[in-house]
């Protein structure tokens, strides 16, 4: 094997990663800039305005190490609330200047949704994790494309339409945006500008607590209205049972359809009682029920095993399963081969399991 040439040589003796620890150089480093690091994502709050009545927009400045998102993509957003480090998966959109615009509606009991909305302050700097999902939309889609939205699933149906924007509005474009009052819709200058600009895309308001407005759940919505769908691409993204009833109302009626849920369906048929799981390297058991998210039911024991968007994609909290069998919290398959990978958040204990964690 040739030897590197000197200078190489003497580049690789003098780069930090041979002298000093990750964690301490970023420590340090951040003294004198909050965005610097060895290799670690950060972002740094830069303005925050109000989206909606209960909603907040968010604009981030990345460092040089993140790799960017396409449309329709998330990333996880590290925050520190009470001394503790907490992930929470956001869908951005890239403004012109390359920051990331993050829109955060506030949950009830939400601790990362809360401290964003109400205590996050210019300046404050965000561990960022890359970026990851595959709810995305070719430069030029091959037919018409309808986005379905409630709640904070409109945030990446903006980020799409922006994306359609920018390619000249290449097809029909269709985006039904359910909330439940006129004061909870985000985006909505911003969405009647761009129709206003392009006649071949539409917005379509559905108010379900508006006393104002004809109740609209998506189980009785009037698709018909929109023309023919049986050549269109559908997305749907929001809360997970509005999204089980998109798919059953439209499933076998429209081109293709691709879903997210950022909150996990409960399965009818949840299973009972407990079981025995053993943290082979914390040596701790637990007893946990069957039927819960092995994510909610470890943090309602007191643990915080690392985890992002809590849907099952962004693969934080896969951990190693040594023995037993898991069942799938969305689609309900199980899974009994030993010395595998378990995504904790949308797999639930069916026997007793060992667990590396």
């Amino acid at each position: 094997m040739s030897a590197l040439p000197r200078t190489a040589a003497r580049r690789s003796s003098l780069s930090p990663r041979q002298w000093v620890s990750e964690e301490l150089f970023d420590f340090w480093a951040g003294r004198v800039h909050p965005l610097w690091t060895l290799r670690r994502a950060r972002a740094r709050l830069v303005s925050r305005h109000a989206a909606s009545a209960d909603a907040v927009t968010l604009v981030l400045r990345p460092n040089r190490h993140f790799r960017g998102v396409a449309p329709g993509q998330h990333v996880n957003l590290g925050v520190e609330v009470d001394g503790r480090r907490l992930s929470r998966s956001y869908s951005p959109t890239v403004l012109d200047d390359g920051c990331l615009a993050i829109t955060v509606k506030t949950v009830a009991g939400g601790r990362v949704s809360q401290h964003l909305a109400q205590h996050a302050q210019v300046g404050d700097v965000f561990e960022l994790g890359q970026a990851f999902g595959g709810m995305t939309l070719p430069a030029v889609p091959a037919g018409r494309v309808l986005l379905l939205a409630a709640g904070s699933g409109i945030t990446p149906m903006r980020a799409l339409v922006r994306q359609m924007e920018s390619a000249g509005m290449p097809v029909q474009l269709d985006l039904v945006y359910w909330a439940r009052q006129r004061e909870a819709v985000c985006f909505a200058d911003e969405l009647a500008d761009v129709a206003a600009r392009h006649p071949g895309f539409r917005v379509h308001l559905a108010l379900t607590r508006d006393p104002a407005a004809p109740a609209a759940r998506v189980g009785d919505y009037d698709f018909s209205a929109l023309g023919d769908l049986s050549g269109a691409q559908v997305m749907a993204c929001g809360p997970g049972g509005f999204v089980d009833a998109a798919r059953a109302r439209l499933q076998g009626q429209v081109a293709e359809l691709q879903s997210e849920a950022f909150t996990p369906p409960v399965l009818p048929d949840a299973e009972t009682g407990s079981v025995r799981v053993e943290l082979r390297r914390s040596g701790r058991t637990l007893e946990l029920p069957r039927g819960t998210s092995l994510l909610q039911a470890l943090e309602a024991e007191g643990l915080r095993p690392a985890s992002g968007c809590r849907m099952g994609i962004c693969n934080t909290c896969v951990c190693g399963k040594a023995s037993g069998v898991t069942r799938h919290t969305l689609t309900g398959e199980y899974a009994a081969e030993p010395a595998t990978q378990v995504k904790l958040c949308v797999n639930s204990a069916s026997t007793d399991l060992i667990l590396e964690l």
